[in-house]
């Protein structure tokens, strides 16, 4: 194991980093440094140059200008891969591990024999990863495929492989994205160990109380610029959201908030009854009226996001219904689901909801093609006044509409992928975790512009475990292992959800009133 003295320096310390892709300035004079056994979080809202600054700590990309060592020493040549590994590894928000091979395929990829000349013996191999799974403490059996395993088990897996090379540097990009609270709570339990180790972890994350939770000190990001460094435990939330943003708080509340308003009394216009989905959710309901935002809170298995899905056309259930505006809905179908006035914005805008290579305009518009031209075709030219208007209406940070739109934000595409979801101008939209890995102001106005869709008469339902994204809802419903166990009007307390989320009966509150048990 590493010796955690303090007497090495930093295991990492980058100063002076710029860089430039054309021109945009993604990095300017930036800098950063960690501590042999420190968890050390850098957050910044999206576009800040936090992206950019672990694809130089890794070794992807190379600084303009700047210097970069570890433990004292500069940094590898570039595609010198084995002395970057190293040195550094990142485990990604999405995951790197090969989901058809074994946990120790995994674990030694490229590397299965000591010698190019010898047969792979997958007998030592499985031994050489029980023996390095048990270093590290990850209780996991080897012989598993991957495919097997839970998203929190995968980032453990990483993390040994990582280590394996001798690194003792470890980036965590949005390592807690797909975890429940008990997830986090192991995955944490997990690095404060290794840091008594002497290992180091850069803790990248839009969860500001995860970084309170977990890390020592903290680092902003804002404008491509190094803005503080700073012990956690100096720096209260507002403060951080000051320095991540560039402006004072508004009041006395976080200055993301989104709130709701309580029940409206309009006309239902979503009702979902007595939908069952094997191994996902049983007999759960949803009514959503017109001028309403209702929430569907839940942990990762609790079946929420399944029951957002179906409503918009992914899953057949086995049993219940579904109606818009009193016609019934046909289940299990997509394009019926579209037709009937339901938008969708997905959980995963990389996977599901965009087409990276394509332009801003052609996103924006995949839904509402037969309004973009006669008989069928597509006119270029109202494509493009049609996603103008898209981006003049969201406030959508690109160059153009012909911008493609891998080159936004995460908080930007987002705002693409809702701009598809309204472009039939759907009675209800259904939106599940909108602000995933987006920063705060970006989450301000997502939540905004939900909000809105009920401003306009019309209902949305937002499927999501985010406190901030259920502060914006009217009406919250809680799921436990595929029930709805409470709803919550207005008001509600965060210990009240919280408790309902994760299945547990909390002690009596004083908004009592607020909650009713199913």
């Amino acid at each position: 194991m590493a010796d955690p003295s303090p007497a090495r320096g930093p295991v990492v310390e980058a100063d002076g980093i710029s860089k430039r892709f054309g021109a945009t300035v993604a990095l300017r004079d930036a800098r950063i440094s960690v501590a042999p056994g420190e968890s050390h979080a850098l957050v910044g809202r999206n576009g800040a140059g936090k992206s950019t600054l672990v694809s130089i700590l890794t070794g992807l990309q190379q600084a303009d200008t700047g210097t970069l060592r570890f433990n004292g020493e500069p940094a590898p040549a570039a595609g010198d891969t084995d002395a970057w590994r190293a040195r550094v590894a990142c485990v990604y928000q999405r995951s790197t591990i090969i989901p058809a091979l074994s946990v120790a395929e995994n674990l030694f990829l490229n590397r299965q024999s000591l010698s190019a000349l010898r047969p792979v013996s997958w007998k030592k191999l499985r031994a050489r990863a029980g023996e390095l799974l048990g270093e590290y403490g990850v209780d996991v059996d080897p012989n598993a495929r991957a495919e097997e395993l839970t998203v929190e088990q995968r980032q453990f897996v990483e993390i040994a492989r990582a280590l394996s090379f001798g690194a003792r540097f470890i980036i965590l990009d949005e390592p807690t994205a797909k975890l429940d609270a008990r997830g986090i709570e192991r995955l944490f339990a997990k690095l404060r160990e290794l840091q008594a180790q002497g290992v180091a972890f850069l803790f990248i994350s839009h969860h500001l109380q995860e970084v309170y939770d977990l890390c020592a000190t903290v680092t902003v990001y804002r404008d491509a610029r190094h803005i503080t460094t700073a012990p956690v435990a100096d720096l209260d939330q507002q403060a951080l959201v000051e320095a991540m943003t560039g402006e004072a708080s508004r009041g006395t509340g976080p200055a993301w908030s989104v709130t709701g308003r309580g029940t409206s009394a309009g006309t239902p216009l979503l009702q979902a009854t007595g939908l069952s989905l094997a191994g996902s959710y049983q007999d759960c309901s949803l009514t959503a009226r017109a001028g309403e935002v209702v929430g569907l809170a839940g942990a990762a298995a609790s079946g929420n996001v399944q029951f957002g899905e179906t409503l918009a056309g992914l899953h057949r259930p086995q049993a219940g219904t579904i109606t818009v505006a009193d016609r019934p809905v046909r289940t299990g179908k997509v394009p019926a689901a579209l037709a009937a006035g339901i938008g969708f914005v997905p959980e995963d805008r990389h996977i599901q909801g965009l087409v990276p290579q394509r332009s801003v305009a052609e996103n924006a518009t995949l839904t509402v093609g037969d309004q973009l031209g006669p008989f069928g075709t597509v006119l270029p030219s109202r494509t493009k006044a049609f996603a103008e208007r898209m981006i003049a209406d969201l406030d959508i940070k690109t160059p153009g509409a012909t911008t493609p739109v891998s080159a936004l934000s995460g908080g930007n595409q987002q705002k693409v992928v809702i701009a598809r979801a309204l472009a039939t101008q759907p009675h209800v939209l259904v939106a599940i975790r909108p602000t995933n890995g987006v920063d705060i102001k970006s989450k301000e106005s997502l939540l905004g512009t939900i909000r809105q869709v009920a401003d306009q008469g019309r209902t949305a339902v937002i499927v999501s475990d985010e406190l901030d994204d259920l502060r914006a809802c009217d009406r919250v419903l809680a799921m436990f292992h595929g029930r709805v166990v409470a709803e919550f009007e207005h008001g509600w307390s965060d210990e009240q959800l919280v408790t309902a989320m994760e299945g547990m009966t909390g002690p009596t509150d004083p908004k009592e009133d607020h909650v009713t048990h199913h």
